[in-house]
């Protein structure tokens, strides 16, 4: 029941082609389990069978058990036989990568990038880079996906991000699109590595929160399976929300008292300038702490506990089963993870604690270009995009 809502909320009719794509992405099924489970007659499930399988999206199924005599024959998604190119962009490096439609990385690379130079170049170097991954990968791509570190509305187009300058209401998908001919897909970056952590590290967590911590702050939810957008993809915007350790300190949103001007890596190296410490960049920070300096160290779990009284609200509301801390300073050792965690048991009552892990992200560089890819493929695979791909198969 829980599939056949899921597969209904796409606006796919039951027994639709993306009806049974959807069952069959949960595991492997009979055509006698499809028929029941879509309501459908075994012929009719047979022909969406056959169409799926005809695209390369479906295949019979291997190494199944069976309980003794004929085992009947089951199908299963096939994300090998093609790709999806993707993108994270931070304000100073960007990850590109080909997956499956798994999310399975397949080639990736890194490069330096400046955020502020705006739409017209940055958009031009992702689809140069995709577009030579893609070659280099020697599959079909079917959807290109990208995680914007900014605001995103719901239709993809940044909206007044700070960290953006020059690309408010630049229509990320429509350039993309136009430069490599596929659909393409735009999220905020914290919605795209909550993805990409839950696949890769948390598979089986339904509720997770990803907390990324780097320039500004923002989180991704993950919420009973599915990413929370919000009435306008806002959803998960951490950075801007009052924090009372951060009182009086000017945000460059207009208000005072946002969590990034105390948590975010800005934050900290206004925190250590105030202290009079030498160090001016993220980089040197992060040298100091993996060298063990006890004071750097200090400032970071400080900060920490800051953010942990802002997530100790969300865990409240949201009940996560896991939360995430990610991004650079939050895979920065275990100082502000550790400030984190202090916050939000010291907090949170135990009903929503009991089972509550709050842990450094794991997924390392390629969170992001998973979740971005995950993103893409899941709208690839449903709706019209779907069924234009099973016509021309």
């Amino acid at each position: 029941m829980t599939l056949l809502r899921r597969s209904l909320s796409m606006g796919e009719g039951p027994g639709s082609a993306g009806h049974v794509l959807s069952l069959l992405r949960a595991g492997p099924l009979t055509r006698s389990e499809l028929a029941e489970l879509t309501g459908q007659a075994r012929s009719t499930v047979v022909q969406r069978l056959e169409s799926l399988q005809a695209a390369g999206l479906v295949r019979e199924a291997s190494n199944l058990t069976t309980t003794g005599g004929r085992p009947s024959v089951a199908f299963e998604f096939d994300p090998t036989q093609h790709a999806i190119l993707s993108a994270d962009l931070g304000i100073r490096r960007a990850t590109f990568a080909v997956t499956t439609l798994a999310g399975e990385v397949l080639s990736q690379l890194e490069e330096p990038i400046d955020i502020a130079a705006g739409p017209g170049p940055v958009l031009g170097l992702v689809a140069e880079r995709l577009r030579w991954l893609g070659d280099v990968a020697g599959m079909d791509p079917i959807a290109v996906g990208i995680g914007l570190p900014g605001s995103v509305d719901r239709s993809g187009l940044p909206v007044a991000p700070p960290n953006m300058p020059g690309w408010d209401g630049t229509d990320v998908r429509a350039v993309l699109s136009e430069a490599s001919g596929l659909p393409a897909f735009a999220a905020n970056d914290a919605n795209v590595l909550a993805l990409g952590e839950r696949a890769a590290a948390w598979p089986d967590v339904d509720n997770l929160m990803y907390v990324h911590v780097g320039t500004g702050i923002g989180a991704g939810i993950v919420a009973d399976g599915r990413l929370l957008h919000g009435a306008e993809g806002a959803a998960g915007d951490l950075g801007h929300i009052f924090a009372p350790g951060a009182r009086g300190r000017a945000c460059r949103c207009g208000n005072v008292g946002c969590l990034d001007t105390y948590a975010s890596g800005a934050g900290v190296l206004e925190t250590l300038r105030l202290a009079g410490s030498p160090l001016t960049s993220l980089d040197e920070v992060l040298e100091r702490v993996a060298a063990g300096d006890a004071d750097v160290a200090g400032v970071l779990r400080d900060a920490g506990r800051v953010l942990g009284d802002v997530v100790a609200s969300c865990v409240a509301l949201l009940n996560p089963r896991v939360v995430v801390v990610g991004g650079r300073l939050g895979m920065a050792g275990e100082a502000l993870v550790a400030g984190v965690r202090e916050a939000v048991y010291a907090r949170v009552l135990p009903l929503a604690s009991r089972e509550l892990r709050v842990t450094a992200a794991r997924s390392g560089s390629s969170g992001g270009v998973i979740g971005a890819a995950l993103l893409a493929a899941d709208a690839a695979l449903s709706g019209d995009l779907l069924e234009s791909r099973l016509r021309a198969a």
